[in-house]
């Protein structure tokens, strides 16, 4: 495989992309796009990602699972999206080696179409769980019922079980049918879809499903934050107003990561797959893959900024990750205050046998031997 890669980066024979713009019978332009400009970038970036994503969610699931005993469906939903976020970390280590290998690919394609559909399959359960989540929060502080509820725990594993189920099963067809003429020393890089519309319009109805989920953000965090504004506002007296006060500013930052993070990916990508299921220029299918390539660095980064979004908002998280880093130093002091107290004693017990040494040799007068 190192051999096809030498062989791929120093052909110079045209290939499915050549950026001189080469017509096909079809009509379509030929552009090969060169992301060397990008390389270093990504591959230091997915890398920063992939460490603080793969800590910080194992964090996180080890406090939901194990210290985290009351049951609900926010519990429910934040677990999913703690294992989602996982499994995206996970994908990250594939991309870091192909964009660190001047963007060639060395294992099996199959690897590649996997690695590829799992990545963005957890990214769009992320969203999902994310949207879900604010619905169950805006429907408990409404309080439409003081006996009901958006979803029990019961009825929140079977939703996020449905979830997961429906995700593998769209993403199975991309794995199967994809037979597409492409270099087997590629991946993660632009592909036409003339021959696979269906793909595009699949993908089209993907960034729709985003946007109905960050209307219901929107719209929930967006009601939650208002109205706890207008009670503190209105009531300064109660004993809550500066707590709901802060309940607000807190929803109001949730929206806010995900905006940065998810909105300027799925912006660019309404272009992206115009471009590859239409007639385009070179030059505009070349701004549109690297403008898609840094959007998509801002959706991985959400990975690692929702465990710190648990740490933020959650108290009983914020309070169980300081009592587990106050337990660990007080283990690390107590451990080198024994140490030091080990050492000391040793010394003592040192100078001891010396002292009982000097005295037995006076007593026998019992000289060491000369050297």
């Amino acid at each position: 495989m190192a051999e096809k890669c030498y062989q791929a980066l120093h052909n110079t024979t045209p290939t499915s992309n050549s950026l001189v713009g080469t017509q096909k019978q079809d009509g379509q332009a030929n552009c090969t796009l060169d992301g060397s400009s990008l390389r270093v970038l990504l591959a230091i970036s997915y890398s920063i990602f992939f460490l603080l994503g793969l800590v910080g969610n194992l964090l996180a699931l080890w406090v939901f699972l194990r210290l985290h005993s009351k049951k609900n469906s926010v519990r429910v939903f934040l677990i999913n999206l703690a294992v989602a976020d996982l499994l995206l970390v996970v994908c990250l280590p594939f991309r870091i080696a192909y964009h660190a290998n001047n963007d060639c690919w060395v294992l099996n394609p199959i690897i590649c179409k996997v690695v590829g559909n799992v990545f963005y399959m957890n990214m769009y359960i992320s969203i999902v769980l994310l949207g879900l989540i604010s619905i169950d929060r805006y429907l408990k502080l409404q309080r439409i019922s003081s006996k009901q509820r958006f979803l029990r725990s019961r009825e929140s594993i079977l939703t996020c079980c449905l979830l997961w189920v429906v995700a593998i099963a769209l993403i199975l067809p991309y794995i199967a049918l994809n037979k597409q003429n492409t270099p087997t020393t590629k991946c993660f890089h632009y592909k036409q879809l003339h021959n696979a519309k269906w793909k595009g319009y699949f993908n089209l109805l993907l960034v729709v499903t985003f946007w109905v989920v960050y209307g219901a953000l929107v719209m929930s965090y967006g009601k939650i934050a208002m109205g706890l504004l207008r009670v503190s506002r209105e009531k300064p007296d109660l004993p809550n107003a500066v707590k709901y006060g802060r309940t607000a500013r807190k929803s109001f930052f949730i929206l806010f990561l995900f905006t940065v993070c998810f909105v300027p990916y799925h912006l660019v990508r309404i272009f992206y797959i115009i471009s590859q299921i239409t007639d385009v220029s070179c030059q505009w299918v070349e701004v549109v893959d690297k403008t898609n390539e840094i959007a998509l660095l801002l959706s991985a980064f959400n990975s690692c900024l929702d465990p710190v979004m648990y740490f933020v908002l959650c108290g009983s998280v914020r309070r169980t990750v300081l009592q587990l880093l106050c337990k660990c130093i007080r283990l690390a002091v107590s451990g080198h205050s024994n140490s030091s107290s080990n050492d000391t004693g040793r010394t003592q017990r040192d100078q001891l046998t010396e002292s009982e040494i000097t005295t037995l040799r006076r007593k026998t007068q019992i000289k060491p031997l000369d050297t």
